[in-house]
């Protein structure tokens, strides 16, 4: 279900099922959380295979599930979203076709999320009595703001690649994400490590302002005749 092919700055991760859209089960959410909390790479790629991204959890487990379980379910998609958010590695989301449900708040997970124009993304979850449960209900307003959210979560409404980028779910539409995710890996993977760390820190803004200080000062040092050769 979850396949990896790793370059030298790049690990790649499809998560491969295509004859249900990408759907997760548990045993997904723990591949899916390996390959890219065990990646050396400065950048993850993470894709879907065939026509969509992800449709989250797989509906037919879903409906099998106890009270117990299905509590389960959603920690672990939580976990996995927290190990992608987490990662030392820069995660990229690269969507083309389908989010739904938990494939939207798996990408809101990553660091950088990138739409092809045939891109749609929905939380369909309120259709069928339930909601995203991997982190949508605190994510999704903290990145697309109250008003977009609530939207996006009490409508169910499928929304387009350009739809998502005005309100902020994603930051480009282009032909091919992946390319993104090369110009990334084209920089410094110490300097990406630390913005990743400084812009996702929860800390106070005193104690961030502190940290980012002493963060630059140490790059700075290292990388000194790099700064020197190549400023423009």
């Amino acid at each position: 279900m979850i396949r990896v092919t790793d370059d030298p700055k790049i690990r790649i991760v499809t998560i491969d099922r295509p004859e249900r859209r990408n759907a997760l089960t548990l045993d997904g959410l723990d591949s899916l959380s390996e390959a890219v909390r065990e990646a050396t790479q400065p950048v993850v790629y993470l894709r879907g295979a065939g026509t969509a991204f992800c449709a989250g959890a797989d509906l037919d487990v879903v409906a099998g599930l106890d009270d117990e379980s299905a509590t389960e379910l959603a920690t672990s998609g939580q976990r996995v979203a927290n190990d992608i958010e987490g990662a030392e590695s820069v995660v990229v989301a690269g969507i083309d076709g389908a989010a739904r449900g938990g494939g939207v708040e798996l990408a809101l997970a990553c660091d950088v999320r990138v739409a092809t124009p045939d891109a749609t993304f929905a939380e369909p979850g309120v259709r069928l009595g339930i909601f995203g449960a991997w982190g949508g209900t605190t994510r999704l307003p903290e990145i697309v703001g109250m008003g977009d959210a609530l939207d996006l979560a009490l409508t169910g409404r499928v929304v387009t690649a350009e739809d998502a980028h005005r309100m902020g779910l994603v930051s480009r539409v282009v032909e091919q994400p992946r390319k993104v995710a090369d110009r990334l890996a084209a920089n410094d993977p110490d300097a990406l490590r630390v913005v990743k760390g400084r812009v996702r820190d929860r800390s106070s803004t005193d104690v961030q302002l502190a940290r980012e200080a002493e963060a630059f000062g140490e790059l700075v040092a290292a990388n000194a005749d790099d700064i020197a050769a190549r400023r423009e």
